[in-house]
């Protein structure tokens, strides 16, 4: 039987901070995952459903491939793994500006069997027209396999481009979410994810990633939201540095984390923001299931 719509998965894969998080938005027109210019900023895999009436593209934006240091790594890193296993097609991302070696890894890492776009992002910054094209030339020799596309997920240039490419690589079928979908995830993991989006914008150097944040209550009422979350680290020193002198930090942070969650949710809110310090919590399996790394 021949259907005249398409439907499928397609992956995204990369090194940290190629862009992968930044293409999705891009691509579904909507702010639906957290970006950050720190690298490690996306910990989950997370489906953005893109539906039409000839289509539908359930993309999935993945971690950054890395080498794992703690069980949180492993778990991020089973993401991975898990897109691999369902894709009907790959995109792969390299930063157009950074050697081809720091794709090696990626390349190690992935063992594809199904069509691949690697997009060559970035690609505004080289204002160079021959340099592009002898990029262009070099990824296309060396992964003959592949098709090799420049884009600027950032500036949303090439993108309906590759649409259409991965329109030709997607196989028949009818959609498999109903079409007012936009992802598989709840709400409740979006809002915590905004808020950690202000952690990674507000704070500096290595704090962000020794936190967590989990979202306690979460209250529809008529007229506003009412959340209650807490914001796991490591140590008590980080609590510190969360809180800030007489409060000011998380205050500020209550603010940032207001505004995000109520431009996504199109909504008011009441936020209370809780910071609990515990120790070793990425190396935990316990608390790791706890905070939604399955």
């Amino acid at each position: 039987m021949s259907w005249e719509h398409k439907s499928g998965f397609v992956n995204i894969f990369g090194p940290p901070n190629a862009g992968k998080s930044t293409l999705l938005n891009a691509l579904l027109g909507e702010q639906l995952v957290i970006t950050s210019h720190k690298v490690q900023t996306t910990r989950h895999r997370i489906l953005g459903i893109l539906t039409e009436p000839e289509y539908q593209i359930v993309f999935s934006d993945t971690p950054g491939i890395i080498e794992p240091k703690y069980k949180l790594h492993q778990k991020m890193m089973g993401h991975v793994k898990s897109a691999l296993e369902d894709a009907d097609v790959a995109i792969l991302m390299h930063d157009i500006t950074l050697p081809p070696e720091e794709f090696d890894i990626v390349v190690q890492t992935l063992k594809l069997k199904v069509p691949v776009l690697f997009l060559l992002n970035k690609a505004d910054l080289l204002k160079d027209k021959k340099e592009l094209a002898a990029k262009v030339a070099y990824y296309t020799e060396k992964y003959p396999n592949w098709e090799v596309l420049p884009v600027s997920a950032q500036k949303k240039q090439n993108l309906e481009e590759l649409k259409k490419k991965i329109l030709e690589k997607l196989p028949d079928g009818p959609p498999f979410y109903p079409e007012d979908s936009i992802s598989d995830r709840p709400t409740r993991f979006f809002v915590s994810e905004l808020i950690r989006e202000q952690i990674y914008n507000l704070y500096h150097e290595e704090l962000p990633y020794h936190t967590a944040v989990i979202i306690q209550a979460f209250e529809e009422k008529a007229s506003l939201d009412v959340i209650r979350a807490e914001i796991i680290v490591t140590r008590e020193t980080q609590k510190g540095i969360v809180v800030g002198k007489g409060g000011s930090m998380i205050k500020q942070l209550g603010i940032n984390s207001r505004k995000a969650i109520e431009e996504f949710l199109q909504r008011k809110v009441h936020l209370e923001l809780f910071v609990k310090v515990r120790p070793k919590w990425r190396d935990n399996d316990t608390y790791l299931r706890e905070y939604g790394y399955n």
